[in-house]
C-alpha cells in the first residue's frame, strides 16, 4: 500500500464515499490522510450514519461536516441526507455550499434548516451538472441571473414548488436530459391546476405521485417517459416522435394526448391504469417498432374492445417481449384469442390473472400454440387472492392443467412467480 500513488489512494477513498469510513480509512496513515484532503472527490454524509453509534447532536454534527469538508480540496460529488435530523442552522449549511461550489459537479441535498436556504441562489451559474434535492422548497426562480449551463440531471423529491416556478426551472436548464418529480407539492396561480413544461433538451422525465387537472409537457427530444400514482384529468405531449419508451403505473388519465410522439416507440409498459381505451389503443396501434408490450393489471369485459392477438400480431411485428393480465371473461377470451396469426418473434411471454379463474388455463394454451420461438415463460399466480374452497380447488386444477403444457413445449423455459 505503501506504492500507491496518493492520487489512487484518493480515488479509494473517494468509492467509499460515506464520509464516516472516509474518515476511519484516512488515519491510516499520513499518506492516506494526505489522499483524503488533496485527492477525495466524492463525500457522502447521512444522518443515520452517525445516528447509529453516537446520541449526536444537530450542532455536533454540524460542527462535524464542517470540519470535514473543509480539510479537502476540489470535491465534485456531495451528497447531505439529514433527513431523520433536526433542523440545522443556515449559516453552516451555505458555507458548505460556498466552499465547494467551484468544482462540485453532483450535489444531492436534503437538509431542513431555518431559514429557508435558496438553493439556486448559492449553486447556479457553476458547473453543476446533477441535483438532487429533497424536502425543500424552491421560490422565486429569477431567469435574468439565476443559470445552471450544464445540469443535465435534476431530482426535485418532496420538494415545494410553484408550476410557474417549476417551469422557470427547466428554462434556467438549457442542457437538461433527465427530470425527475417525485411527491411534488405543486402550488397553483391558476385554480384549475394546470402545469405546463417545456424544454427542448429533455429526454427523460419520471413522475410519481401527482394530481393535477391538466399536464401539458412540450419536449421535442422525449424518449423515456414513466407516470407513477398519478391522478389526471388531462396528459398531452407535444414531441417529434422521439418517445422511446412509454410506462405508466396506477395512473388515471380522462384524457391522453400523445398520439404524435408514438411512431418510434419500442415499449409501453402500463400496469393497474385507467384510460380511455379505444383511443389508447388507436394510438399505440401506430408504433409498428414495439418490441416490449405490457398490459398488466388491466379489468377488460365484454363492453370494452380487448387487444385481440390478430391486432397484437398486425400492429407490432417486431414485439418480442409480451406481458398480459387480464380480467378474464368468456367474452374477453374469446375476444383475445381470435385469428389465427402467430407471434412470430415473441420470445418472452409473461401471463397473470386480476382474478383467479379456471379459465387462465385455456388462454395459456391458446397463447404458447401462437407463439412458435417462445423461450420463456414468467406465470404469476396471485396465491393471496385464494380464500375460499373453489378458489383453491381452481388453483388445483391450474396446477394439474400446467404439466402437460410443460411436457409439450420442453424447449420453454416456464417460471412461477407467486404474490
Amino acid at each position: 500500500m505503501d506504492d500507491l500513488p496518493v492520487e489512487v489512494i484518493g480515488n479509494i477513498l473517494s468509492q467509499l464515499k460515506a464520509a464516516r469510513d472516509v474518515v476511519v480509512a484516512s488515519m491510516t496513515c499520513r499518506k492516506w490522510r494526505e489522499a483524503w484532503k488533496k485527492h477525495l472527490r466524492s463525500l457522502s454524509f447521512d444522518s443515520n450514519d452517525w445516528h447509529r453509534q453516537h446520541d449526536i447532536s444537530t450542532s455536533s454534527l454540524e460542527i462535524l461536516i464542517t470540519q470535514t469538508i473543509f480539510q479537502t480540496r476540489g470535491l465534485r460529488c456531495l451528497s447531505i441526507s439529514m433527513e431523520d435530523a433536526d433542523e440545522f442552522s443556515a449559516a453552516p449549511v451555505i458555507a458548505w455550499l460556498m466552499y465547494t461550489r467551484d468544482t462540485l459537479r453532483e450535489l444531492c441535498y436534503n437538509v431542513r434548516t431555518h431559514p429557508n436556504i435558496n438553493i439556486l441562489e448559492r449553486c447556479g451559474r457553476q458547473k453543476l451538472e446533477v441535483l438532487k434535492l429533497a424536502h425543500t422548497s424552491i421560490m422565486g426562480v429569477e431567469p435574468s441571473y439565476q443559470k445552471f449551463p450544464h445540469l443535465t440531471s435534476l431530482s426535485l423529491s418532496f420538494v415545494s414548488v410553484s408550476a410557474l416556478d417549476l417551469s422557470l426551472l427547466l428554462s434556467i436548464c438549457p442542457r437538461i436530459e433527465s427530470l425527475a418529480l417525485i411527491n411534488p407539492d405543486i402550488t397553483m396561480s391558476d385554480p384549475q391546476a394546470t402545469m405546463e413544461l417545456t424544454s427542448h433538451s429533455l429526454k427523460e422525465i419520471h413522475v410519481k405521485t401527482i394530481s393535477l387537472d391538466k399536464f401539458l409537457l412540450e419536449a421535442d427530444n422525449l424518449q423515456n417517459l414513466h407516470l407513477r400514482d398519478c391522478n389526471l384529468e388531462v396528459f398531452e405531449l407535444i414531441g417529434k416522435e422521439a418517445l422511446r419508451v412509454l410506462k405508466m403505473d396506477d395512473v388515471s388519465i380522462m384524457h391522453l394526448d400523445i398520439s404524435e410522439s408514438m411512431e418510434n416507440l419500442e415499449v409501453v409498459d402500463f400496469a393497474n391504469f385507467t384510460v380511455m381505451w379505444p383511443k389508447f389503443y388507436h394510438m399505440i396501434s401506430k408504433s409498428s417498432k414495439l418490441r416490449t408490450l405490457r398490459l398488466w393489471g388491466v379489468v377488460q369485459d365484454e363492453e370494452v374492445e380487448a387487444m385481440d392477438l390478430e391486432t397484437i400480431s398486425d400492429c407490432f411485428p417486431r414485439l418480442s417481449h409480451l406481458a398480459l393480465s387480464y380480467d378474464l371473461g368468456d367474452g374477453v377470451l374469446n375476444h383475445c384469442l381470435q385469428g389465427s396469426s402467430n407471434l412470430e418473434n415473441v420470445v418472452v411471454l409473461e401471463l397473470g390473472w386480476t382474478i383467479i379463474s379456471n379459465r387462465f388455463s385455456a388462454w395459456v394454451a391458446g397463447l404458447l400454440e401462437r407463439c412458435p420461438r417462445l423461450k420463456k415463460l414468467i406465470i404469476f399466480v396471485r396465491v393471496s387472492e385464494v380464500k375460499t374452497e373453489d378458489e383453491y380447488g381452481m388453483l388445483g386444477s391450474f396446477t394439474t392443467s400446467m404439466v402437460p403444457l410443460m411436457r409439450k413445449y420442453m424447449e420453454v423455459e416456464v417460471q412461477f412467480e407467486f404474490e
